[in-house]
């Protein structure tokens, strides 16, 4: 298969497009709506359903979740409606679409495009996928393989969860500088590298548009510290990936 479709759900935007699996990249401008508010599941499915049906797809589709996935059925729910908790998310969306689908934690998608495409591409060794939006998300990797549904954004830093204090949105919500928020995800850097000690950090999310404006501001450390290569089109990618590895 040369073709899928992903979708990557966020706890702020739900975005997809059809993917060229080959090459790791869109192959149509991707289309976007604003997560519903509340994200109960039946909302969430019908804005998934719109997303999907602005593009002229049929076959499989891959969605990620802001949580924990485990074999389609959706275990936690930090950053949408707690519905979602202990949910068949799979059999949903197969239902609502009219087509296969598979589920994974959202940054294990933009991981597993990161090592396929972008710049964890050939990486041995421990890999971290860091994603900074909403919440952070994470994925880990041992040799390109994935150990799925870390959620290191829940580690706690400072008696909180470190997605309180160093995500995208947790520098917009207390109006940091770039040199304020750069100091928060140094102390992250700091707790996930004496847990993991990973040979590279690959920086994702959202925020990996405006990496000039922070990356040079983090501290040297061991592990090599680059932007992601696929950006916020990451999850997308992986998503489409997992969809084709499951029809296969």
């Amino acid at each position: 298969m040369t073709a899928a479709f992903g979708v990557d759900i966020g706890g702020s935007g739900i975005k997809g497009a059809p993917v060229d699996l080959a090459r790791g990249a869109l192959t149509e401008e991707r289309y976007k709506v604003l997560t519903p508010q509340p994200s109960a599941p039946e909302a969430v499915v019908a804005a998934v359903c719109e997303v999907v049906r602005q593009f002229d797809h049929h076959g499989p589709v891959g969605l990620t979740f802001p949580g924990v996935v485990v074999d389609g059925r959706t275990r936690t729910a930090a950053n949408v409606d707690k519905g979602w908790i202990g949910l068949d998310a799979e059999g949903l969306f197969s239902q609502a679409l009219g087509m296969p689908a598979t589920v994974l934690n959202d940054a294990d998608a933009a991981g597993v495009a990161e090592l396929a495409h972008g710049a964890g591409r050939d990486e041995p060794g421990v890999v971290l996928v860091l994603t900074f939006g909403t919440g952070i998300g994470s994925a880990l990797f041992v040799d390109g393989t994935l150990v799925p549904n870390t959620e290191l954004g829940h580690l706690e830093l400072r008696g909180k969860d470190a997605e309180r204090r160093a995500s995208s949105a947790a520098k917009e919500r207390h109006e940091l500088s770039w040199e304020q928020w750069a100091g928060r995800v140094d102390e992250y850097l700091d707790l996930v590298e004496k847990l993991f000690s990973p040979r590279l950090v690959v920086i994702g999310g959202g925020v990996s548009r405006k990496h000039e404006k922070f990356l040079p501001l983090l501290k040297a450390r061991e592990a090599r510290v680059v932007p992601a290569e696929l950006r916020n089109d990451a999850g997308i990618v992986g998503a489409a990936m997992a969809a084709a590895r499951a029809a296969d």
